[in-house]
């Protein structure tokens, strides 16, 4: 955190800024769109679908919502941004109210098929010509021989204690907890800075080492690199900030020697699964395009298929590529990569950044990303596909 004098001074400053910042901090927190979105049935659902020779459209339960969205989206709307009179910070809280709005709208229809659907095209996109083109790129690749490092043996218990011990390195604390309704294997609650661990689940070496960096060395870096911030809305999330945060989680990977080609065509045959659902396919279709046409073991396209058809159709993770391909041509053009650890923030909020670092509003960053100081990637491979994504 910043010295409580400097904090003073600049609230006194622009205190009507500070005001409504602290009213969207207080409504941000109520809502946390992976929280809702994962399955609750996920174990019944998938062996229900084998079962049925993979024919079968699986039917998810999700929580229920602990909010009112409607009263949510109006308290939203009730902040009287004419206050902020500095027409840069005015347009950038603008945009972060009609992000959250859409957030809510994304929550409240979870289930709802086609009205989700086109809620998170709002928020998400669909993938490009061009994403899909790179996707193709990738998995026209043959699978690289595994070895040792990929065989999952670790336990839950075991990766949490492996997870303690990386995060060591850094001056935050890591809260760690258990959980059977997510669909990762492990993922980052930024609202209540806790790494959750999928139970009863078993993990690799490489896969400990992979969650560690994109996890840790990221997303809990941006997220108490946010909390350090003078303004909370760092710490809550800027509009289209998940492109660039799992581009820098993904570089953090290859940087710290844990991307893996497999790991590659993962985030591929994401990007191949939400194109599906613009062409209007079922779960099954997804399915049998992931598992039948490419060739995915079944465990794991059921997985990917289920990330693409959550809540009626969730288009996020085709994010991951080409947050990806955005970072990766920055840190080749030597570019830092300091001001987008400031939080969770995006590249396209950078020329405001730098104009409000100017006027004191953003700060130097506390947490530094570990990975970022060295280069242990050595496959020649990804480096190949890397330089050559469109």
């Amino acid at each position: 955190m910043i010295p409580v004098k400097e904090q003073n001074d600049l609230q006194s400053q622009y205190p009507a800024l500070f005001d409504i910042d602290s009213n969207l901090n207080r409504l941000v927190k109520r809502i946390e769109l992976l929280s809702y979105v994962n399955p609750l049935n996920i174990e019944k659902e998938k062996q229900g679908f084998f079962s049925s020779k993979f024919t079968s459209e699986p039917t998810f339960k999700y929580p229920k919502l602990k909010f009112d969205p409607y009263k949510l989206q109006r308290l939203f709307f009730s902040q009287r941004l004419e206050r902020i009179q500095d027409d840069t910070i005015h347009k950038f809280y603008q945009d972060v109210v009609y992000y959250y709005a859409n957030m809510i709208q994304c929550i409240e229809t979870i289930g709802r098929g086609k009205k989700f659907y086109y809620n998170s095209l709002r928020v998400y996109g669909t993938p490009t010509e061009k994403d899909v083109d790179n996707a193709k790129f990738i998995l026209h690749y043959s699978d690289e021989p595994s070895g040792i490092e990929m065989d999952k043996v670790y336990s839950a218990e075991q990766a949490k204690d492996y997870f303690e011990e990386f995060a060591a390195q850094y001056d935050f604390p890591l809260n760690v907890k258990f959980s059977v309704h997510i669909s990762a294997d492990a993922m980052v609650s930024n609202a209540t800075r806790t790494l959750f661990i999928k139970k009863n689940t078993k993990f690799s070496k490489n896969q400990l080492l992979t969650l560690a960096h994109h996890e840790i060395g990221v997303h809990l870096v941006t997220t108490y690199n946010g909390l350090a911030q003078p303004l909370s809305i760092f710490s809550n999330g800027l509009p289209k900030n998940v492109e660039t945060q799992e581009g820098l989680a993904v570089l953090s990977e290859y940087m710290g020697g844990a991307l893996t080609l497999k790991r590659l065509k993962e985030l591929a045959y994401r990007v191949m699964a939400a194109d599906s659902l613009i062409k209007g396919y079922s779960f099954a279709d997804t399915f049998d395009l992931i598992h039948g046409q490419y060739k995915l073991n079944r465990d794991e396209a059921f997985a990917i298929t289920l990330r693409a058809h959550r809540g009626g159709g969730f288009t996020k993770d085709r994010l991951y590529l080409s947050g990806l391909r955005k970072i990766y041509k920055r840190y080749k053009n030597e570019e830092s990569l300091d001001i987008l650890l400031t939080g969770k923030v995006a590249l396209d909020n950078e020329p405001s950044m730098i104009y409000m670092k100017q006027l004191g509003l953003v700060e130097p960053i506390k947490h530094k990303s570990h990975t970022f100081q060295q280069k242990l990637n050595t496959n020649s491979t990804l480096n190949f596909i890397l330089n050559n994504l469109k």
